[in-house]
C-alpha cells in the first residue's frame, strides 16, 4: 500500500512537484542548459554522475522542502544515489518532506496516427520492486499527441492505463502522462479527444486504483476540471511542455485545481557557475513563481 502520509499530501497539500527526471535522450542538454557541455565529460557514467551532482544540489537547497514542493519525479539512477549520505528517496521524504516519485518510461516510439507511444518497458516489475523497496511512492510514463487523431489518442490512452494497472498492483499511484504537444496544430481539439478518453479510462478503474494525471496546460481554462474532479484522481498535474516558465505559470494560474510538475521551466536559470547563495536564491525565486500558480489562482 502507498504511504498513507504520502498519499494526503499529494491529494491535498498546496504546492507543486519538481519534475527531474531528466533521461539519457534529455540529459546532455539539460546538463549544457547548466553550463556543462559535452565536450566536458565522456561517456554515460560521467554524465550521469554529473546530472546526478546538479540534482543532489537543488534537492539539497534550503527552499527545496515539503512547503512547496511537495514531490518530486527521478530518474532511475537519482532513486539508486545518495544525498546527505542517504538514500535519495530518504532524504526526500525524510529530511525534506518531499514525496519521492520514479519515471518508469524507456522513452518513445516514431510518431504513427498521430501519436508517439511508449517504447517497450522491459523488466518493468522488476524495477516496481526496487522502487517499492526504495521508498516510492508513485511512478511516471510520458508519450505524446501529436495531432487529433481520435485512434491515436485512443491507442495513448490505452497503453496509460494498461501500464498504469499494472503499477498500481505494485501498491503504485501511477502518473499518466499524456503529453499533447505545444506545437500541435489541432491542439484544442487534441484535448478534447484525450479528455474523453481518459474519463472513459478513469471510469473503468476498480475502486482500489488511483492515478494521477499529467498534462498539457489546456488551452482553454479549466478544461480538465471532470478529471480534476473524478474519484480516482488523486491529482491533475500540469507540464511546462516548452512554455517559458512565465507563460506556463500565466497559464497554469487560470487552470483552478491543476498543480505544476515542471521540468525545464524549473531549473532553466540555475547554473554550476554559480555561488551557493546565488544557487538558491535563484531557484528559491522560481520555486515561488511556480507555487503561486500552482496554488493562487486567478
Amino acid at each position: 500500500m502507498a504511504n498513507e502520509q504520502m498519499l494526503a499530501q499529494m491529494r491535498d497539500k498546496p504546492g507543486f512537484i519538481a519534475a527531474l527526471d531528466q533521461s539519457g535522450g534529455s540529459t546532455p542538454g539539460a546538463l549544457h542548459q547548466y553550463g556543462i557541455p559535452e565536450s566536458a565529460y565522456s561517456g554515460d557514467a560521467e554524465m550521469f554522475r554529473l546530472i546526478h551532482e546538479m540534482r543532489v544540489r537543488i534537492i539539497s537547497a534550503p527552499a527545496f522542502t515539503g512547503d512547496k514542493v511537495i514531490g518530486a519525479i527521478l530518474f532511475e539512477a537519482t532513486m539508486e544515489g545518495e544525498a546527505g549520505g542517504k538514500p535519495v528517496p530518504a532524504f526526500l521524504w525524510n529530511d525534506r518532506g518531499v514525496v519521492p516519485f520514479l519515471k518508469v518510461d524507456k522513452g518513445l516510439e516514431a510518431e504513427a496516427d498521430g501519436v508517439r507511444l511508449m517504447k517497450p518497458i522491459p523488466a518493468l516489475d522488476t524495477l516496481l520492486q526496487r522502487a517499492v523497496k526504495a521508498g516510492i511512492f508513485g511512478t511516471k510514463m510520458r508519450s505524446v499527441v501529436e495531432h487529433a487523431s481520435p485512434s491515436g489518442i485512443a491507442s495513448i490512452a490505452a497503453q496509460q492505463f494498461a501500464l498504469g494497472a499494472q503499477i498500481a498492483g505494485h501498491g503504485l499511484v501511477p502518473i499518466l502522462e499524456p503529453e499533447i504537444s505545444i506545437k500541435a496544430p489541432d491542439k484544442a481539439k487534441a484535448e478534447a479527444l484525450l479528455r474523453a478518453e481518459l474519463l472513459k479510462g478513469l471510469d473503468a478503474l476498480p475502486a482500489s486504483h488511483n492515478v494521477m494525471i499529467k498534462l498539457t496546460i489546456p488551452d482553454t481554462p479549466d478544461f480538465y476540471r471532470p478529471l480534476i474532479e473524478h474519484p480516482r484522481v488523486v491529482r491533475v498535474v500540469a507540464l511546462s511542455g516548452g512554455y517559458t516558465r512565465s507563460d506556463a505559470c500565466a497559464r497554469l494560474a487560470k487552470n483552478h485545481g491543476m498543480i505544476a510538475s515542471f521540468s525545464r521551466a524549473l531549473i532553466n536559470d540555475l547554473t554550476k557557475s554559480m555561488s551557493d547563495a546565488e544557487f538558491d536564491a535563484t531557484l528559491a525565486a522560481s520555486i515561488d513563481e511556480i507555487w503561486k500558480a500552482s496554488v493562487q489562482k486567478v
